[in-house]
């Protein structure tokens, strides 16, 4: 039976890192580590006391996109979120109801045929749901320049546990990338969020070893806790290659964020080897399905009904993230996109226990 445990709403990081004090950066969040059942506590800026020369770090080159954007669906306001491009030019697109607290209601009642207008009057029709699970997401179909829309009208999409709107530079991570086709993550990856240049060049300094990917990000469901729906990604050759070189060296290989994880064991054969990829992925790594590349992760501390949790549990076993969500709540770390960070390695003991489940 799955036990359900609520973050406290104190707990709900409201303000990036740089915002809360003087003289911070966006590493001044705290890094809770699980080696198995043992866990520590750390600044996040230890980081490079942590890892070992030869690691490989696979990030997230994804930008974030300003994904909201307000319209009007006949006389109301709506606020749209744009998920995901498609290959035939439509988008993914959830409708909101603005509430002044960031765009927390989804809105009842869409149906195929519903009309929005955008600002510079663009115009945008949904055309089917993005799948029979519900009808939180459609496809929709723009007759404007959606890119450049975003880029003059839209903002990131924020919740009401975040204290105010914040401008696009606190939701794009270092290793961004910008797209050529104007593609990016409707939410932020936001695990590789506390990461500076001067921590990055320290990691580096110590042998620590970077291989990008790519994975666009849709946007996530604040009330259902999805399971993640298809998303784009690209798994270059000589990260493949990187990959591949430090698995068979014995060392470790440690996804920054859960969609690192998704990209890489996207492009993983049965055989653990890692190819260069790209398309869709519509893989949901549970702990039934194992993980076959990644040794460890780095991600921030996801709510108990997130399907995220499964691949945690992949990672690490059921009794290691248990052990380190109890340790979370009783040391006040904080949780989503602006909050503290949590650090998955392998145990030191290769005979931990792991107990795989559904319980919190």
């Amino acid at each position: 039976m799955r036990t359900v445990v609520r973050v406290p709403e104190g707990l709900s990081a409201r303000l990036p890192a740089e915002q809360r004090g003087p003289g911070l950066d966006r590493d001044a969040v705290r890094l809770l580590v699980s080696r198995g059942t043992q866990v520590t506590h750390h600044a996040f800026p230890e980081l490079g006391l942590l890892l070992r020369a030869g690691d490989l770090l696979v990030v997230n080159t994804s930008p974030t996109l300003a994904a909201a954007v307000d319209g009007r669906s006949g006389h109301a306001r709506v606020v749209v979120h744009f998920s995901t491009r498609g290959d035939d030019g439509r988008w993914a697109v959830e409708l909101r109801e603005p509430d002044g607290r960031g765009t927390t209601r989804a809105r009842t009642g869409t149906h195929a045929g519903t009309e929005v207008l955008l600002p510079g009057r663009g115009r945008l029709v949904l055309e089917e749901p993005l799948s029979p699970r519900g009808e939180r997401l459609w496809w929709a179909r723009a007759d404007g320049d959606v890119p450049g829309t975003l880029r003059a009208h839209g903002r990131p999409i924020r919740y009401s546990y975040t204290e105010r709107d914040q401008p696009l530079s606190a939701y794009q991570t270092v290793f961004a990338l910008p797209s050529p086709d104007g593609a990016g993550s409707a939410e932020m990856p936001s695990a590789a969020r506390p990461f500076t240049p001067g921590l990055v060049a320290e990691l580096v300094s110590r042998g620590v070893q970077f291989a990008p990917i790519t994975l666009h990000t849709g946007v996530a469901s604040a009330e259902a806790h999805e399971p993640p729906y298809p998303e784009r990604f690209s798994v270059p050759a000589a990260s493949a290659r990187l990959i591949n070189t430090v698995k068979a060296g014995d060392r470790r290989v440690i996804a920054v964020g859960t969609t690192a994880v998704r990209a890489v064991e996207s492009a993983a054969g049965p055989d653990g080897v890692v190819r260069a990829a790209e398309g869709w992925t519509d893989l949901v790594v549970t702990p039934e399905r194992g993980v076959r590349v990644v040794d460890g992760l780095l991600t921030g501390l996801h709510e108990p009904e997130a399907s995220h949790l499964l691949m945690l549990r992949a990672v690490a076993g059921r009794a290691a993230v248990d052990r380190a969500y109890e340790e979370a709540l009783r040391g006040l770390y904080l949780w989503h996109e602006f909050g503290d960070v949590h650090l998955i390695l392998p145990a030191e003991n290769p005979h931990a226990e792991r107990c795989d489940g559904n319980s919190w």
